[in-house]
């Protein structure tokens, strides 16, 4: 994917996406209802603050990519905004509903498990089974045009994989330290340390043996 967005952007797409099935009745969005959308509470993470301007800046950026239209109300007064993310005339970023509804998830809440997605897209697009909901996933993962989604490395302790969107470019994971790829130098230097501190307590021992004696003939000098 050659376009890497800004997280308003992301937030913008995200918000279009998801009121355009949740809210038919007020789709397309004017810039008012649809900084109210990117700043709500609920389903959000991260929970953002922006302004008319900031969401009008990205409604701007995301229009010269082609990827939102404008349209007027039937006064004429007021502009509305709608994405433009299915029915493209080139395959990059053209998607079906079940695919719109995992990417409308993932961007708005961030990593999640099979399961999460399954259970957040249901008011965009429901699931039959997970296994549609893979093959989606997948479809996403592995397109020509993508990926625009990928699984992320299960870290100790996880019982299910995570998904994430590349919409801001790849993700760079912080994953525990790996000893088992440890160089045959590092392992080599803790070995001769350790030794080195072994022979050191038992010098220390020898010693301290050494002292317990030489107090004990002290003593008995005057028993």
């Amino acid at each position: 994917m050659e376009l890497e967005f800004s997280a308003i952007e992301i937030r913008v797409l995200a918000c279009l996406v998801e009121k355009e099935s949740t809210t038919p009745e007020s789709y397309p969005l004017t810039l008012n209802s649809l900084t109210r959308a990117a700043n709500q509470l609920s389903n959000r993470e991260p929970v953002m603050k922006l302004s008319e301007m900031e969401v009008q800046e990205s409604l701007d950026s995301l229009s010269r990519n082609m990827l939102v239209s404008t349209r007027s109300s039937s006064e004429g007064r007021v502009i509305k905004y709608s994405h433009r993310l299915r029915d493209r005339r080139t395959p990059e970023f053209d998607f079906e509903q079940p695919e719109l509804a995992v990417i409308a998830i993932l961007l708005l809440r961030g990593p999640q498990t099979l399961g999460e997605i399954r259970t957040r897209t249901a008011r965009i697009h429901q699931f039959n089974d997970m296994q549609e909901l893979s093959a989606s996933i997948n479809k996403l993962s592995e397109g020509s045009d993508g990926p625009y989604v990928k699984q992320l490395s299960r870290h100790p302790g996880q019982k299910e994989a995570r998904y994430t969107h590349l919409f801001a470019g790849d993700v760079e994971e912080n994953l525990p330290p790996d000893y088992s790829s440890q160089s045959a130098e590092s392992v080599k230097a803790g070995f001769e340390q350790s030794e080195v501190l072994e022979q050191r307590v038992k010098q220390l021992e020898e010693e301290l043996s050494s002292l317990q004696d030489e107090f004990q003939t002290f003593v008995k000098q005057f028993e």
